[in-house]
Order: structure tokens, then C-alpha cells, then sequence
């Protein structure tokens, strides 16, 4: 079973400045809330007994699980395919308003492509990187994964989760005979 987690609340405030400038808005830490969202998560039963943490290379991510690790006495294995959904699917970083338009055009296509902007990543292909991480580790009984509300929406066909949010997954059985299956 996974347990996605949210990552908590990030520090934005320093958006756009030094460090923090094109990919680096990735680098932004969790605020003081953030993390004291991230406390509360980690006393949920249902990560009891975790065996491992999966993690977004995102700094809001590592972090999150750093505090789940602290509290569920569990291992983090950083997985870059975890990493969020992009507004330019070649890597190439987005200023915030070309990002905006974007993230916008995917909230009202539900994440497929309705115009002829085909830049950015479509919810499948979010899905398809996230699941390929996931099937590695389907023989783990319990692994938390924290991760980013876009990516836990990809994957589970749910809403998008709150801060610190837990959304439960199961793989499918469709899902774990690909990976039983020969290449």
C-alpha cells in the first residue's frame, strides 16, 4: 500500500530572488506552518509501521519526508520522477506567468491537451513516470510517498490533496502484472 503525502505548506516568500530564480523556486523550504503540518501528518495510525519513505527531489518534498522519517523511524530513497508536473515537459523553466497559463490550460483540459499549446505535461505522462517509480517498490507492504498535489492527483484520479494531506493507493492488478511481466 502507498500513502502519498503532500508536502506542506512551501516558503514562497523569496520567490524569484537569489537562489531562488528559475528552477530554484524548487528550492524553497516549508514554512514554520508547513512543517508543523507535516508533525501533525506523521501521528496519523495509517503510517504506522512504515517501511520506507519515497520522496520528490524538491526541497518542500525532502523535507517533508525528513519529518516523516524523524517520526516513523523509516529509510527516504529520493526518486527524481516523483518530481512535480511541468509547465515545459522538455525541462526548460518557465517564467511564472508563461507557468500560470500553463498550469491553468491543464486545470481546465483536466490534464490533456485542448489547445495548441502542447508544451507542457499532460496528466498521463505524469501518471506513467510516477507509476514506473511506484512498481519498483510494490513489494514494500506500506511505503509513504511525499510528493506534490498535481502528481497525487495524476496518479489517483482524486482531488487535489491540502497541505500534509494522506491519500491512500493501491496499485492495480493491471498495474503490478507489467512489472511482473517479461520486457
Amino acid at each position: 500500500m502507498f500513502y502519498f503525502v503532500r508536502h506542506g505548506e512551501p516558503d514562497d516568500r523569496e520567490r524569484n530572488t537569489g537562489i531562488f530564480q528559475g528552477f530554484g523556486v524548487h528550492l524553497a523550504p516549508l514554512t514554520e506552518r508547513g512543517t508543523a503540518q507535516i508533525k501533525e501528518t506523521a501521528k496519523d495510525p495509517r503510517l504506522l509501521g512504515t517501511g520506507l519513505i519515497l520522496c520528490s527531489p524538491y526541497t518542500r518534498a525532502v523535507q517533508t519526508a525528513v519529518i516523516l522519517s524523524r517520526e516513523l523511524g523509516a529509510d527516504i530513497v529520493v526518486e527524481t520522477e516523483l518530481h512535480e508536473w511541468l509547465a515545459n515537459r522538455n525541462y526548460l523553466y518557465e517564467e511564472d506567468e508563461a507557468a500560470a497559463r500553463a498550469c491553468a490550460e491543464y486545470r481546465e483540459g483536466h490534464g490533456l491537451h485542448t489547445s495548441d499549446s502542447q508544451l507542457w505535461e499532460e496528466a498521463a505522462d505524469v501518471r506513467k513516470r510516477a507509476l514506473r517509480v511506484l512498481e519498483a517498490y510494490a513489494a514494500y507492504p506500506k511505503v509513504v510517498v511525499a510528493c506534490h498535489g498535481m502528481a497525487i492527483q495524476a496518479v489517483t484520479g482524486g482531488p487535489h490533496p491540502r497541505w500534509g494531506e494522506i491519500v491512500e493507493y493501491s496499485l492495480s492488478l493491471e498495474e503490478k502484472g507489467r512489472r511482473e511481466s517479461p520486457a
